[in-house]
C-alpha cells in the first residue's frame, strides 16, 4: 500500500461512523447519563448487559462484543510473549516517546487538552497504561477479559470527542478536517506500536523479527476494534514506517499545548520516581528516545543526565546477557519487569480502577492559548551544500 497527500488528505475527512451514530442518539435523547452510570457496572466481557441500558447503546456493545474473525491468535500469544519478556522497557517507551509523539503534534495535544483537561494528566497516563496492560492479559479476548469492554468505551468516548466539538464549534474542520479522523487513529496506532518497538531499539533490546511484527500486529487488531478503517491501515511494518514518517512530516511541529502536557508529564512521573536525585532522568529519557528537535519543540529541559541515559543500551545489554544464559535470571528479570509495571499503574491510578466514559461535557477553558494556527507543517531544513 502506498500513501501519498491525497491520500492522507482522505482519511482526515472520515471519523467512525457506526460509534459517532451512537453517541449522537445518546445525545439527542438525554441518555448519556444513563448510560455512564450503567456501564461503571460492565467491565468484564461476557457480562450481561443492564436492565435499562439504552437501546442503541446495547445493539453497539452487542454488535462489538467479540473481535474480528481474521484475527491470528497464534501471532496475538506471541505478542502477550513478546509483552511479557519486554514489559518495562515498553511501559518506558509507552510513557516517554509515544506519549510526548502525540504531544509534538499540535492539533492531537489540543485535543487531549480538551479530552482530559490540562489538571488531571495521571487519569490520562493512567488510562492509556491500563488499556495496555488489559489487552496483555492472557484472557484479554475471552469472558472475564476486561479489554474488549474497556476498547468498546474508548471507541464512544473518541466519538462523544468528535460530537462536542463540531456540536460547540470549537475545531476548524476546514483547516483540520474531522477531529480524531482515520488519519489520527491511525498515526496513534502507530505511535503506541512502531514507535515503541523504535524506541525499544534505541534502547538497545534485542528483539526477533517474529516478536516485533507480532506486537504490531496486536496493535493492527486493537485499532480494527476501536474503529479504525482496516482498507487504510498499514498491514505491515514497512508499510507502517511509510505511513507514520508522512505523518509525522505533514504534522509535527511545536505549540503551547504540547509543551504544558510534557510538562506535565514530566512532573507526574518525577513524583512516582522516589526522591529527586533521579527526577532529571525522566527528562533525560524524553529527549533520549524523542530526538533532540522533537525535545527542544516540547520545552523538555536539558540535564546532567542526558549523556548518563546514553549508555542505557550498554546496561540494558548486560541484563539480557544474563537473562540469555539463566532461566533463573530470565524468570526474576520477567517477574521485576511485570512488577515494576504494575507499580508504576498502580502509582498513576492511586490503586483506582479507572473508568472510560461518554463525557458530557468539555472543559470550555482547554486550551493554553487561542486556537491552533491552520498551519503547522515543518519543513525540514535545506541541505548544506559544500563547496
Amino acid at each position: 500500500m502506498t500513501y501519498s497527500e491525497a491520500s492522507m488528505d482522505s482519511l482526515r475527512q472520515t471519523g467512525d461512523e457506526l460509534a459517532d451514530a451512537v453517541v449522537v442518539t445518546l445525545f439527542e435523547r438525554g441518555e448519556v447519563g444513563t448510560f455512564n452510570s450503567l456501564m461503571r457496572y460492565v467491565s468484564t466481557a461476557g457480562t450481561p448487559l443492564p436492565d435499562g441500558l439504552p437501546e442503541v447503546a446495547r445493539e453497539y456493545l452487542q454488535a462489538t462484543s467479540v473481535p474480528p474473525a481474521w484475527v491470528d491468535w497464534g501471532e496475538m500469544e506471541k505478542a502477550r510473549l513478546f509483552f511479557i519478556d519486554n514489559n518495562v522497557h515498553i511501559s518506558t517507551a509507552l510513557s516517554f516517546a509515544a506519549m510526548p509523539a502525540c504531544y509534538v503534534v499540535p492539533h492531537v495535544a489540543k485535543l487531549l487538552s480538551a479530552t482530559h483537561g490540562l489538571n488531571y494528566p495521571s487519569k490520562r497516563m493512567a488510562e492509556t497504561g491500563q488499556f495496555t496492560v488489559y489487552l496483555m492479559q492472557p484472557d484479554a479476548f475471552e469472558a472475564g477479559g476486561r479489554f474488549i469492554p474497556a476498547a468498546q468505551k474508548v471507541r464512544l468516548l473518541h466519538a462523544s470527542i468528535r460530537h462536542h466539538l463540531k456540536r460547540e464549534n470549537r475545531w476548524d474542520s476546514e483547516a483540520h478536517g474531522t477531529p480524531i479522523c482515520q488519519e489520527d487513529m491511525i498515526g496513534g496506532q502507530l505511535f503506541f506500536s512502531l514507535l515503541v518497538l523504535d524506541s525499544l531499539h534505541r534502547l538497545g533490546i534485542h528483539m526477533s523479527t517474529e516478536g516485533a511484527e507480532a506486537y504490531y500486529y496486536a496493535w493492527r487488531v486493537v485499532g480494527a476494534i476501536l474503529g479504525v478503517d482496516q482498507d487504510a491501515v498499514p498491514r505491515t511494518l514497512e508499510e507502517a514506517r511509510q505511513f507514520q514518517d508522512l505523518y509525522m512530516l505533514r504534522h509535527m511541529g511545536p505549540s503551547d499545548e504540547g509543551a504544558h502536557l510534557t510538562r506535565q508529564l514530566i512532573d507526574l512521573y518525577e513524583e512516582v520516581v522516589p526522591g529527586t536525585f533521579f527526577d532529571p532522568i525522566v527528562s533525560a529519557l524524553v529527549r533520549y528516545l524523542i530526538g533532540d528537535t522533537c525535545a527542544d519543540w516540547l520545552r523538555v529541559p536539558r540535564t546532567a543526565w542526558d549523556s548518563v541515559v546514553k549508555t542505557a543500551p550498554t546496561l540494558l545489554g548486560v541484563l539480557e546477557t544474563i537473562e540469555d544464559r539463566s532461566p533463573l535470571g530470565a524468570w526474576a528479570l520477567d517477574r521485576l519487569g511485570h512488577l515494576t509495571t504494575i507499580f508504576e499503574l498502580s502509582s498513576l491510578t492511586r490503586g483506582r480502577v479507572m473508568h472510560y466514559a461518554i463525557p458530557e461535557q468539555l472543559k470550555k477553558d482547554y486550551g493554553v492559548t487561542g486556537a491552533v494556527p491552520r498551519t503547522h507543517r515543518w519543513t525540514p531544513p535545506a541541505p548544506t551544500v559544500t563547496p
